[in-house]
């Protein structure tokens, strides 16, 4: 028998890999949450904001949800308006869905929960230390939503994925497509930090296991593609994929991070410079779940 499933923020490029992947496996039984209209789309449709969502917005029942909604890391953004969305607007979600008769939860919560830099790899055991405003939402959504869990009798299962790169993601992926795009040299011949990373197929993938594997329920998974390289291997694999002519200066790592400090980018060197890696064993062992794509093959999509 079919399970139902909800799934939120649709629209946004990871929903869009997500439906692709049910579409594949010929799951029908998909009902989408967003806050506008989508007509590309021929599922049935819930039009309502998070934070206005009530018992009357969801007339159907909901075996599994799939919360990929919430409000975008941003600079700007005050603390108080990430957790309106992220982590209030979440737990009034998963309360909603359970009077619906929803068995299963799957939060896509965020690495940095765990932090913004790494030692040695984070796994599910490390502690957590949310790095900004925006992760802090996150994780106190994630212990909102385990009280919930046991309160209200449904499964959890909380993802927390790196970046998450597409050929139509936003944010920092994006900036750096644009970078290779209009440059052809870059000051990163000299980094050999290491990163992970996951593909947006990747991530898509995994999340339809979670809709289905009996051994992921109550569970936190930290998912990547498995490959940790430095931020000059990435940025020379965004530029195979575009098939691009790309250079990369040897400037030495100390005089960039005086620059960037220098001129208030401070949060930006750590993500250009710093080790951030995630061991996704779990994921692999647990759930004998392995990425379908290497990044060399996600990268080739860039050119799609």
């Amino acid at each position: 028998m079919s399970k139902s499933v909800l799934m939120t923020g649709s629209n946004g490029f990871i929903g869009r890999a997500c439906i692709k992947v049910f579409e594949q496996h010929e799951m029908s039984d998909l009902t989408l949450l967003n806050r506008t209209f989508n007509q590309k789309h021929e599922y049935f449709q819930i039009i309502s904001d998070l934070e206005t969502l009530s018992d009357e917005t969801i007339n159907i029942n909901v075996d599994i949800a799939i919360h990929l909604a919430g409000l975008a890391h941003k600079s700007n953004q005050l603390l108080e308006k990430y957790r309106d969305v992220n982590t209030s607007a979440t737990l009034k979600l998963a309360r909603v869905l359970a009077c619906k008769g929803m068995k299963r939860f799957i939060f896509v919560s965020s690495i940095g929960v765990n932090g913004s830099s790494t030692k040695a790899p984070f796994n599910e055991q490390s502690v957590p230390d949310p790095h900004s405003d925006y992760a802090l939402s996150k994780y106190e959504a994630e212990e909102g939503l385990k009280i919930l869990a046991q309160e209200l009798d449904f499964e959890l299962i909380i993802v927390r994925p790196t970046l998450v790169y597409s050929s139509d993601a936003p944010g920092n992926f994006g900036a750096l497509v644009r970078l290779v795009t209009k440059l052809p040299f870059l000051p990163f011949g000299r980094t050999k930090n290491l990163r992970s990373f996951i593909s947006v197929d990747n991530l898509a993938n995994f999340l339809f296991v979670c809709t289905t594997h009996s051994k992921a329920a109550g569970e936190t998974f930290l998912i990547s593609d498995g490959e940790d390289v430095s931020t000059k291997e990435f940025i020379n694999s965004i530029s195979e994929g575009l098939g691009c002519k790309l250079i990369q200066l040897p400037i030495p790592i100390n005089i960039m991070r005086f620059v960037a400090k220098f001129l208030g980018k401070g949060k930006l060197v750590e993500q250009l410079f710093d080790d951030l890696q995630v061991d996704s064993s779990k994921a692999r062992n647990l759930l004998g779940w392995n990425p379908p794509e290497t990044l060399t093959q996600a990268m080739k999509k860039l050119r799609k």
